[in-house]
């Protein structure tokens, strides 16, 4: 990876959806962003920022949305639309140098069509895929979802998975076994 960035943010999002892709990807709008500033020096979480994003395509949130992500329609109801959200991430990271992390690509591509969406562009800065990173440090081809890659490394999920904070701040907490920093413990007997 050469030179550590001196942050890593790790950001994970939460869309609006519902069952069998019934709100195609290119309309699906964020709902949620949590990010957690990680020091590039020692890994620890420095700073985080959770905000609600107000849909302005489908407005009304699915019941298996608001179930899956326990996003509630009041919380979007009363939360900035993307472009203000947008610039309170922009003000969080600030003149820091930090990497966008996320699990998989599906946020960094989400992150783009939103903001190609409004016209407004996004404050990040590469992109490093950490669910292919804990892969390659594995050294398997599988892919883990993120609470499979914490059970795998003996870690108890921490908060409602799927809500964007909480997944952002377990999604931290794998970042330093990803980047080869921490070694993977061995895996267990197969149960």
């Amino acid at each position: 990876m050469g030179k550590a960035p001196a942050f890593f943010l790790v950001i994970d999002l939460e869309a609006t959806c519902d069952e069998e892709g019934r709100i195609p990807e290119r309309i699906m709008e964020i709902i949620e962003i949590g990010a957690v500033l990680v020091d590039g020096a020692t890994l620890e979480p420095v700073s985080e920022l959770a905000t609600f994003v107000r849909p302005v395509i489908r407005p009304r949130l699915t019941e298996f949305c608001t179930k899956l992500t326990t996003i509630t329609q009041a919380d979007v109801d009363a939360a900035p639309t993307f472009p203000e959200a947008i610039a309170a991430l922009g003000r969080f990271v600030g003149q820091r140098e930090a990497l966008f992390c996320s699990w998989g690509d599906y946020d960094r591509k989400q992150f783009e069509i939103d903001a190609a969406r409004w016209g407004v562009p996004l404050p990040l800065q590469g992109h490093m895929n950490i669910k292919k990173r804990f892969s390659a440090a594995l050294g398997v081809t599988q892919r883990y979802g993120m609470a499979s890659a914490l059970e795998r490394l003996g870690l108890p999920l921490h908060g409602t998975h799927h809500r964007g904070i909480d997944d952002a701040r377990n999604i931290a907490r794998i970042l330093p076994y990803a980047i080869g920093r921490v070694p993977i413990p061995e895996a267990g007997p197969a149960g």
